[in-house]
C-alpha cells in the first residue's frame, strides 16, 4: 500500500509541476530534478533503493520507441552518416580518453576498469536531449540529437560489457570489443525489425483502437527481452521496432489507432519521463553518504567528475566541428546539373525507349552500370529510377536549403547532455568492484551538472547566437503544394468510372461533377457539404488523397513534418464524416 501511495503521489508531482514548468517557460525536466533533490534532503524521508534493472528494462524500452516512432525517417535518413558518427565513432573515442583519464588520477583504477566508467558517461540522452526539442531549435538539428541519443546507448552498454569482461579477465580486447558490438547492433535491427513488423501487421488486423493499443505498449519490451538474451542491445531493438512501427503507421492503421497511439504514448512519455527526473534528484543525498562512508570525503571524486565533464564536452566539441567541415565539403562536392541531366536523360528514354544497351552515367553511383532492359520491362525501370533521381534532387535541396553552421554546431555540442543511461549503466557496475560507490557518484554528478549547467543555459544561448527565426513545422509553401497534389489525387478519384461507396453502389454522376469542382478551386473557396452521399464521397476522395500522400511520402520532396501534418488533417477530417454519418445511422 506505502508502495502504491508513493507511485500515485509521483505522479501526481509529475503532472502539476510539467503544468507549471509550462507556465514558468522553463523544462519540466529541470524543475523535477530539483522537487526530488529538496525532497530528498528531508530528514523524515527515506527513500528506498531502486533497482537499475527497473530502469534498463522497465523504463527506457518503451521511452526510447516512443521517441523512434516520432522521428522524421526522411531526414534521420539523409543525416544517418553524421548521427551513426555521434553515436559510435564519439562514444568510443570519448570512452578512451575519459579511461585513460580515469586511470591517471583515481586511485587502483586501471585502464579497462576506466574505460567501463568513460562508456558509463559519454552517451547523450534522449530524455535529457528532449529539453532541446522545446527550444524551437532547427530540425535539423533536432533530428541529429534525438537520432544520436536512441543510437549511441548500444555503443556505450556494448563498450561498459566488453570493459567489465576485461577487468574481470585482466586484459582489454579492442577486437572483442567492435566484435561484440556488430553482433549486438545486428540482432537487434534483426529481432526489433521483425517484431516491429508483426505487430503492424497484427494491429491492422486487430483494428481496434484499444486492443490494438494494448498490444503497443507489448512491443517495447518484446523486443528487448530476446534480444538481450542472445546478447543483444535491446535498446536498439525497442528502437528499431519503434521506427519500423512509425512508418507503417500510416500505411496500415486507421485513423482512430493513430490518434489513440498519439495520445496514449504521449501520457506514457510524460509519466516515466517525469519519473526518471525525480529519481535523479531522490537519489543524490543516498548517493553521497554512501561515498561518504566508504572513503574519506567526495573532494577527490567531485573534482574528478567535474573535470571529466569538461573533457566530454572538450571531445564533443573537437568531433563537431570536423563533423561540421566534413558536411560542408560533402555538400559542396554535390552538383545538382548531373541530377538534372540524369532527369533530362530519363524523359528521352521515356518517350523514344531503351537502345538496346546504353549507360548512364553520373551520381547516385548505384546507376552507373551497363543496363540491358527489354522493351516490356521499360516502363517500371524508367519510373524505378526516375524516383531514385528525384530523391537524389530532394536530398540536394535539403543539404543546400539548411546547411550546419558553427552556431548549430555549439547548439549540438552543448544540447549533448548527460542523463538517466548515464546513471543506470553506472549502478550496472558489478559490487565486487571497491571503487563502485566512487564510480556511482561520478556517474550521478555528471547528468546531474549537465543537466542543470547544460539545461538551464541552453535557452539563453539558443537566444545569444541569434539563430535564424525557424519556420514552423508546417511551413506554408511546402504545405500549399502538397495540398495541391492531394487535391489533384481527389480530382482524379472523382474522374474515375469505378469510384463507388464503400458499400459498392456507385455515385450519381451530377453530384461527381459538382464535387469535382471544389477541389479545382483554391481551398478557401470550399463549401461544406453535409448531406449523406456527399459524405461518402468525401471518404472515397480522402482515401485517394491518402494514397496519393504514401506515394509522395518515399520521394523526400515534402518534410516528415508536412506529411505528417497532412496525414492528422486527412484523419481528423474521417473521423468527422465518419461521425456524422454513424448519427445518422
Amino acid at each position: 500500500m506505502d508502495l502504491l501511495l508513493v507511485i500515485l503521489i509521483a505522479v501526481i508531482a509529475v503532472a502539476v509541476v510539467t503544468a507549471l514548468a509550462e507556465r514558468l517557460g522553463v523544462a519540466g525536466p529541470l524543475l523535477l530534478v530539483a522537487l526530488g533533490l529538496a525532497v530528498g534532503l528531508l530528514p523524515f524521508i527515506d527513500v528506498p533503493e531502486i533497482d537499475p534493472e527497473l530502469i534498463l528494462i522497465g523504463i527506457l524500452p518503451p521511452l526510447l520507441y516512443a521517441s523512434a516512432v516520432r522521428l522524421p525517417a526522411i531526414e534521420f535518413r539523409r543525416d544517418f552518416t553524421p548521427i551513426t558518427g555521434l553515436a559510435v565513432i564519439l562514444v568510443v573515442i570519448t570512452s578512451l580518453i575519459l579511461g585513460w583519464f580515469f586511470s591517471l588520477v583515481l586511485p587502483g583504477v586501471g585502464f579497462a576498469l576506466g574505460v567501463a566508467l568513460g562508456a558509463i558517461l559519454s552517451p547523450t540522452d534522449a530524455v535529457a536531449t528532449g529539453i532541446a526539442k522545446r527550444l524551437g531549435i532547427a530540425p535539423r538539428v533536432t533530428t541529429m540529437l534525438e537520432g544520436e541519443s536512441l543510437l549511441n546507448d548500444a555503443t556505450a552498454l556494448v563498450l561498459l560489457r566488453t570493459a567489465l569482461v576485461a577487468v574481470a579477465a585482466g586484459t582489454f580486447s579492442f577486437a572483442g570489443a567492435v566484435g561484440a558490438f556488430a553482433w549486438a547492433v545486428f540482432i537487434a535491427v534483426v529481432i526489433g525489425g521483425a517484431v516491429g513488423f508483426v505487430s503492424l501487421r497484427l494491429r491492422a488486423w486487430v483494428r481496434s483502437s484499444a486492443a490494438s493499443t494494448a498490444i503497443a505498449f507489448t512491443v517495447p519490451f518484446l523486443a528487448y527481452l530476446p534480444t538481450e538474451h542472445l546478447e543483444g542491445s535491446g535498446l536498439v531493438a525497442a528502437v528499431v521496432a519503434g521506427l519500423v512501427a512509425g512508418q507503417g503507421a500510416q500505411r496500415w492503421f486507421t485513423p482512430e489507432q493513430r490518434l489513440s497511439d498519439q495520445v496514449n504514448w504521449h501520457t506514457i512519455e510524460l509519466v516515466l519521463e517525469g519519473g526518471i527526473f525525480l529519481i535523479m534528484g531522490l537519489e543524490l543525498d543516498q548517493i553521497v553518504s554512501d561515498v561518504i562512508e566508504r572513503h574519506e570525503g567526495i573532494a577527490l571524486p567531485t573534482v574528478v567528475a567535474l573535470i571529466a565533464l569538461l573533457i566530454v564536452l572538450v571531445v564533443r566539441a573537437a568531433y563537431v566541428a570536423f563533423l561540421l567541415w566534413a558536411s560542408r565539403n560533402r555538400a559542396n562536392g554535390l552538383d545538382r546539373s548531373r541530377f538534372e541531366q540524369m532527369d533530362a536523360r530519363l524523359d528521352e528514354i521515356s518517350e523514344n525507349g531503351w537502345p538496346e544497351r546504353t549507360v548512364l552515367r553520373g551520381k547516385p553511383r548505384r546507376l552507373t552500370k551497363r543496363i540491358k532492359v527489354s522493351p516490356e520491362r521499360r516502363e517500371r525501370r524508367v519510373d524505378s529510377m526516375r524516383d531514385r533521381v528525384a530523391r537524389a534532387l530532394a536530398d540536394f535541396d535539403y543539404y543546400h536549403s539548411s546547411p550546419l553552421g558553427w552556431k548549430h554546431g555549439t547548439i549540438i555540442v552543448w544540447a549533448g547532455m548527460r542523463g538517466v543511461v548515464t546513471l543506470a549503466a553506472s549502478q550496472t557496475i558489478p559490487r565486487t568492484v571497491d571503487d563502485r560507490p566512487i564510480f556511482i557518484y561520478i556517474a550521478f554528478l555528471v547528468a546531474l551538472v549537465s543537466l542543470m549547467l547544460q539545461g538551464f543555459t541552453l535557452p539563453w544561448l539558443v537566444k545569444r547566437l541569434k539563430l535564424d527565426e525557424i519556420p514552423d513545422s508546417n511551413d506554408i509553401p511546402e504545405q500549399e503544394r502538397l495540398d495541391a497534389e492531394l487535391r489533384g489525387a481527389a480530382a482524379s478519384a472523382l474522374a474515375d468510372p469505378d469510384l463507388h461507396r464503400r458499400d459498392g453502389t456507385p455515385f450519381d454522376p451530377a453530384m461527381l461533377e459538382r464535387v469535382a469542382q471544389r477541389y479545382t478551386q483554391p481551398a478557401s473557396e470550399e463549401t461544406s457539404v453535409v448531406a449523406r452521399d456527399m459524405l461518402e464521397l468525401r471518404l472515397a476522395t480522402i482515401d485517394a488523397m491518402r494514397t496519393r500522400l504514401l506515394e509522395v511520402t518515399s520521394g523526400g520532396t515534402f518534410s516528415t513534418h508536412a506529411l505528417r501534418h497532412a496525414l492528422a488533417e486527412l484523419d481528423a477530417d474521417q473521423l468527422s464524416i465518419e461521425l456524422r454519418l454513424r448519427e445518422d445511422d
